[in-house]
């Protein structure tokens, strides 16, 4: 057998992230479970009050009050109460466990944690190795702006309601329900106001009021009723989403890559649709599903948003698009090989494009105004992209390490929730203000989990897409500090990364990173050598400080009986 049969044969092997149990009956109700609970989630409402006064909200609702609400009260009771949705998933997901570890071990693994090891071109125990090798690697940065975050809440907040016992973030208050991404905080964190104007949001909120202005004016006349402006309104949100998704290709266009196929533009969603409940977690899909494309009608590639005019909606559409330029530049190779080389490659595409939209690149395409230069605002560009990408990469670490933990048996059912607490104490440094008991479900409130998509990958692409843009940036020509580089419009950069993608899976990703980067290491020294600046910023902040914190000392699990479950 040649290597690339036996290459091809074992991708095939790994290919599902959710084996199949042999027994015809049992692989029926794994997949209705996996259905039920991916549908539980999108369907998931936090309702309060009774009859006329009964007011039920869905998440992007209660996300948002973690994001704009400074109120202590009002941000936990949204954070609790989109919680308290997962609960009926429990008893579903112990079930859903037991059937795809039976399907895993039919493939030849231990369990399914094992099976998702084992897709990274080396030992399945050596995955665990070398991400515990890159986190000591990034940790130190992470701690320092854990302290500094710490401080800022307890500024705002008072000591009191501002921090956990032990040093540890309240969870409902990082303005993002998982505490994955902070930068919804910028308010309280901002370390020179006004310094360096970048408030992208506010320019996308001007161009969907421009839109709405045009539609309502050819529309009404300028008048009309509440029908009218409503529909008006959902109008202006489909014009505003295609146009920033525009404005995103038009970046991987410059490089020299092709425009996205017109079916693009007619099959994906880029709003929440009226008529019915949908998932609206941003994903992006390949249609030809591992066949060559249709001479006749082209690569069909789509995403599923439910795009807002904010900074981060931006930047995820960027992101997107980098799933589906990897799709259309390995369509010509073998069906399976047309993957990315792993799976944190994959994510890391799109993210190493948001790594080059600088200060100056949002600047050329009008989304913010002339930037001043210097080092306050250095340091707050800097702290932007922290509040992203540093404050992302325990997060990205601790879900995979308790779904391991639950695949093999050393979490058990009676302690899924206490688990997972002492894991988002143990790498986050955040813990819940009142007890979690067993009684709640909290891993179910992250989409992955019911949606059983692993997570690993997300770390590996915040390590990976550094190395990316460092390499990109050389290959551009770029003199000067790492973090001032934009490979905007720079074909050689371009035809440096079309050929990475064209890759796809056909050869182990240590050789398709060694052919960009020169290295077929994993390394996180190029995100330090980004973040140096801010680094040194942070030491001087946090003078004085306690930095670190105690895990143990997070809120216990109780057995209190908690709060009727919404429906």
């Amino acid at each position: 057998m040649s290597a690339d049969s036996a290459r091809a044969l074992q991708l095939l092997k790994l290919m599902s992230a959710l084996p199949a149990p042999r027994d015809a009956a049992k692989l029926a109700e794994l997949t209705r479970i996996a259905a039920k609970m991916e549908g539980d989630y999108g369907a998931g409402s936090y309702c309060v009050g009774e009859g006329e006064q009964r007011r039920c909200r869905q998440l992007g609702e209660l996300e948002q009050v973690l994001a704009s609400s400074r109120d202590y009260n009002e941000q936990l009771d949204a954070w609790q109460g989109w919680h308290s949705t997962a609960r009926p998933m429990r008893k579903d997901y112990q079930r859903f466990v037991e059937l795809a570890n039976e399907g895993a071990r039919g493939f030849g693994f231990a369990d399914v944690g094992v099976l998702w090891r084992s897709g990274y071109d080396m030992p399945p125990a050596q995955l665990a190795s070398e991400t515990d090798r890159l986190w000591e690697q990034v940790k130190p940065l992470y701690v320092q702006l854990q302290c500094y975050a710490r401080g800022k809440l307890d500024t705002q907040y008072g000591k009191d309601k501002g921090e956990v016992p032990g040093g540890l973030l309240p969870a409902h208050l990082m303005g993002n329900m998982w505490q994955q991404d902070w930068s919804n905080l910028w308010d309280l964190l901002q370390p020179y106001p006004g310094a360096g104007d970048l408030d992208i949001t506010s320019a996308l909120e001007k161009q969907y009021q421009g839109n709405l202005t045009a539609v309502l004016a050819r529309n009404t006349g300028g008048v009309g009723g509440a029908t009218a402006r409503f529909n008006a309104e959902h109008e202006a949100q489909l014009r505003t989403a295609k146009q920033m998704t525009e404005r995103a290709q038009e970046f991987y266009t410059s490089l020299g890559m092709p425009k996205l196929p017109d079916t693009y533009w007619q099959r994906s969603q880029f709003i929440k649709p009226l008529d019915r409940d949908v998932v609206c977690h941003a994903s992006a899909w390949d249609m030809n599903m591992g066949g060559e494309a249709n001479q006749n009608i082209g690569a069909d590639v789509r995403t599923k948003m439910c795009i807002q005019p904010t900074e981060e909606d931006f930047t995820t559409i960027y992101h997107e698009l980098g799933h589906l330029y990897y799709d259309l530049a390995y369509k010509p190779l073998p069906p399976l090989f047309q993957n990315g080389a792993n799976d944190g490659f994959h994510e890391a595409i799109g993210d190493t494009i948001v790594l080059a939209m600088t200060p100056k690149y949002l600047q050329s395409i009008g989304m913010v105004g002339e930037q001043r230069t210097g080092r306050e605002a250095l340091i707050n560009w800097q702290m932007r992209m922290a509040l992203s990408k540093v404050a992302f990469l325990p997060f990205g670490l601790m879900i995979d390490r308790w779904r391991w933990g639950v695949f093999d048996g050393s979490i058990t059912p009676e302690h899924y929730n206490q688990a997972w607490w002492e894991l988002k104490a143990k790498y986050q440094g955040v813990a819940p203000v009142s007890a979690r008991g067993e009684d709640f479900f909290d891993p179910g409130a992250k989409y992955h989990v019911p949606g059983n998509t692993p997570y690993t990958r997300y770390f590996l692409a915040h390590i990976l897409q550094f190395q990316f843009y460092k390499s990109l940036c050389q290959a551009a020509g770029h003199q000067g500090p790492l973090y001032e580089c934009s490979f905007y419009r720079n074909k050689d950069a371009g035809q440096k990364f079309w050929s990475m993608l064209q890759r796809g899976s056909s050869q182990p990703w240590q050789t398709t990173l060694k052919e960009l980067t020169g290295n077929d290491k994993l390394d996180a020294g190029p995100m330090l050598e980004y973040f140096a600046p801010m680094s040194e910023w942070l030491k001087q902040q946090n003078q004085g400080q306690m930095c670190g914190w105690q895990a143990a000392a997070a809120a216990p699990a109780s057995t209190t009986t908690a709060p009727a479950a919404p429906r």
